[in-house]
C-alpha cells in the first residue's frame, strides 16, 4: 500500500531521480520553460517552488542552499536577481503546468511547465478584452 507515501519514483532509483529533478530545475531556471512528460511536470513544480523561495528571500544562507540544488552561479544570479523579483508579491503559485496532447512514439501524456509572470500574463487578458470590443 502506497498510504501517505509522496513523490514519484519514474522507474529510477533515488540518486538518479534526484540528479533528473536537478537538471530539470536548471533547464526550468535557465529557459523560463520545459516541455516534458506530464507526471514530471507535477513533480518538477515543488522543486522549482522551493527554490523560487530560496531566491525570494535573499540571504546567504538561502544562496548557499539555491546553488546546492542548481550547482552554477550564473543561474543562481539569475535565480535572485531577475526571477525571485517577479513574485515578490506573491505567495507560492510560481508555475503553471499545460498539457500539450501526447508524445508520437509512446503517446506519453506532454506538457509545458513554466513560470507565470504578473506582467506576461496581464497583457494577454488585456488584449483578449480589446479584442472583444472590437
Amino acid at each position: 500500500m502506497r498510504h501517505r507515501v509522496e513523490g514519484r519514483k519514474f522507474g529510477r532509483e533515488k540518486d538518479t531521480r534526484n540528479l533528473m529533478m536537478k537538471n530539470l530545475v536548471k533547464s526550468m531556471i535557465e529557459h523560463g520553460q520545459l516541455k516534458t512528460t506530464l507526471p514530471k511536470a507535477k513533480e518538477l513544480r515543488g522543486y522549482v517552488e522551493r527554490v523560487v523561495t530560496y531566491g525570494k528571500k535573499d540571504t546567504v544562507h538561502s544562496r548557499r542552499l539555491a546553488y546546492k540544488v542548481l550547482g552554477d552561479r550564473t543561474l543562481v544570479k539569475k535565480l535572485f536577481n531577475e526571477i525571485a523579483p517577479a513574485f515578490e508579491g506573491r505567495n507560492g503559485g510560481y508555475t503553471r503546468v499545460l498539457k500539450a496532447g501526447f508524445r508520437k512514439g509512446d503517446n506519453a501524456p506532454m506538457a509545458i511547465i513554466q513560470f507565470v509572470e504578473e506582467s506576461t500574463v496581464k497583457p494577454k487578458k488585456d488584449a483578449i478584452k480589446a479584442k472583444d470590443l472590437n
